[in-house]
């Protein structure tokens, strides 16, 4: 099975800098660029597709939660069809700065604590397939979770996610935190291979729980990111899916 890395980027605001892009940008092949709701503008959104392209990554869409002051880690409650607009809205600002780059939009990856309410809510599911619908493009989610069996049942391809510098909960469930915590590049990038080549990954708790991972993400706002990106993309290269032309 091909693996991409994927990384949350763009998530800078004016002039405010979030993540180092262009140190990270040569150690995955997808990036998930933020649309404006939890972090970055206008400015940082067309930079971070373009950047992408100079690296021949492909480019998804970050939405979150309308969320600028908490980066989207804060839980609100919204109707199903309004959440979808937000959606929308934010996934088709960023298929514009696509467009004008020639490239097409891979996939959506919901944001933050967005992305834990959907692994465990319906109509939030519901909700996301809604907007995907619209694009016509793969969702990213966990496995054994609301998210897998929403999009799977609605017909959406759904891309198993491995997170490389967050922990999980002793019953599988990811542990979304507000800041994130420095990791060991060596040991992250272990616990990566095995995830691959075994489907497990070791809770807080100490015991194993099964895990997908078509797609690894590592995080742009963890401490050494760059460093736990460079040891993930050295240590799972035969693995790896190629990056765009």
């Amino acid at each position: 099975m091909a693996v991409d890395i994927n990384c949350d980027m763009g998530e800078s605001f004016g002039l405010w800098k979030m993540g180092d892009d262009e140190g990270i940008m040569p150690f995955i092949t997808v990036a998930n660029v933020a649309c404006g709701f939890h972090a970055s503008d206008p400015v940082h959104m067309r930079k971070t597709v373009a950047l992408a392209k100079k690296h021949g990554v492909k480019v998804g869409a970050h939405p979150s939660l309308p969320d600028l002051q908490g980066f989207g880690r804060r839980e609100m409650k919204m109707e199903r069809g309004e959440l979808a607009a937000i959606l929308i809205y934010q996934v088709g600002a960023l298929s514009g700065f696509l467009r004008e780059a020639e490239m097409p939009l891979n996939h959506i990856k919901p944001h933050g604590v967005l992305y834990g309410m959907a692994a465990r809510d319906e109509e939030i599911a519901n909700a996301i397939c809604d907007a995907a619908e619209v694009f016509q493009v793969p969702l990213f989610g966990m496995i054994n979770t609301v998210q897998e069996k929403v999009y799977k049942a609605r017909g959406i391809p759904f891309v198993a996610e491995f997170y490389v510098d967050l922990d999980y909960a002793g019953d599988g469930r990811l542990i979304i935190t507000r800041e994130h915590e420095a990791k060991d590049p060596a040991t992250a990038a272990k616990r990566t291979l095995r995830a691959i080549e075994e489907g497990k990954v070791t809770t807080v708790d100490g015991n194993d729980v099964p895990v997908g991972s078509e797609s690894v993400c590592v995080h742009s706002d963890t401490p050494g990111a760059v460093d736990v990106a460079r040891a993930v993309f050295e240590t799972i290269q035969p693995h790896l899916n190629r990056k765009a032309a």
